[in-house]
């Protein structure tokens, strides 16, 4: 793809909100299930790129301890998803931004481990600068738009625990992205970047290690 595609600019800001504003979000019941929201945040790269903020876990966390994450957590009482993905954000990785930042919400998806994750993809803006809470989140990553654009990746492996293939995003040359982050940067590539609407994700799996 040329340059100009992954410029983090007005254009890209415009041709993602156009992509999402054509998207019918599947919308899923939380009943039963906790009630959580991520952040996908889209942020500039060192190179002027579009890239999206992704945070390796401290360790000593009691869930997903060392796993990479969205920013994002359980919804509060009273909070909307989009309010409780903004104040994880602020709490997690220190970058506030207002409502107007959001340019549109992808589909719910339910885990394994009892949760319903609502997706909020956002945009930071090419000034943001973030810095990590220590008691969550180990380092920060901006994983650029060419990186998830790959073409090798994403890769869907069948297992034995469970009839949905599982989803990995390659990153770099030995790491991968598990669902259920993994599913929802996916759809965000498919839907936000692409412009695939009819794309879902609820029939992608987790692997075994993720259902805790």
């Amino acid at each position: 793809m040329q340059d100009t595609y992954y410029r983090y600019d007005a254009a890209m800001r415009a041709r993602i909100i156009a992509n999402l504003d054509k998207f019918s979000r599947v919308q899923a019941s939380a009943e039963g299930l906790k009630h959580a929201a991520v952040a996908i945040t889209l942020i500039c790269d060192d190179n002027g790129e579009g890239a999206y903020v992704l945070t390796r876990r401290t360790p000593g966390l009691k869930n997903h301890a060392g796993q990479y994450a969205l920013p994002g957590g359980r919804i509060d009482f009273g909070e909307t998803p989009i309010e409780g993905a903004l104040r994880e954000l602020r709490e997690e990785v220190n970058l506030s931004l207002e409502e107007d930042a959001v340019l549109g919400v992808l589909d719910d998806y339910r885990t394994q481990s009892g949760y319903l994750i609502t997706p909020i993809v956002v945009w930071a803006g090419s000034n943001a600068t973030m810095e990590a809470n220590p008691d969550e989140v180990a380092r920060i990553h901006r994983i650029t738009f060419r990186e998830l654009n790959r073409p090798d990746s994403p890769e869907f492996v069948d297992i034995e625990e469970s009839e949905r293939p599982v989803i990995r995003l390659l990153m770099g040359e030995s790491n991968a992205l598990h669902a259920p982050t993994a599913a929802m940067v996916y759809q965000f590539r498919e839907v936000g970047l692409h412009g695939r609407e009819e794309t879902r994700v609820a029939h992608l799996g987790e692997p075994v290690f993720a259902w805790r």
